[in-house]
């Protein structure tokens, strides 16, 4: 996986995108960094970084992912805030997905950094 192409279409390879971030090698620089690397880990099923990255106020104990859907589009529609100096942010986005039958998970994510690491909070 090192040298293919980042689930979050990124347009980089897997191992210089969300790969490090995956790895706990460095921090998601912005809200909508750690939107891509949580879409990325849905789509290669690792269900520890998205517990890492989801807010301890919000997390659930354990995550159970969907084994029969295959995440592989993900579109960002817009973001409010979410930069490297701010405390929060939005991030709008449609993830596609195939199973059983094809559909679209569209939803606007708020994240905080706390402690110079962004974290997922919640769907608006």
């Amino acid at each position: 996986m090192p040298s293919s192409r980042c689930p979050c279409l990124s347009g980089q390879p897997y191992d210089e995108c969300c790969g490090p971030l995956h790895r706990g090698e460095q921090p998601a620089p912005t809200a909508e960094r750690l939107m891509r690397s949580r879409f990325s880990a849905f789509a290669l099923g690792d269900a520890p970084y998205l517990l890492r990255s989801w807010h301890p106020s919000t997390r659930p104990q354990t995550l159970e992912l969907d084994q029969g859907l295959r995440w592989y589009r993900l579109d960002i529609e817009r973001t409010e805030r979410g930069g490297p100096f701010d405390r929060d942010g939005v991030v709008e986005f449609s993830a596609y997905y195939t199973g059983t039958e094809r559909g679209v998970q569209h939803e606007a994510s708020r994240f905080l950094r706390d402690g110079g690491d962004w974290y997922y909070v919640d769907a608006l």
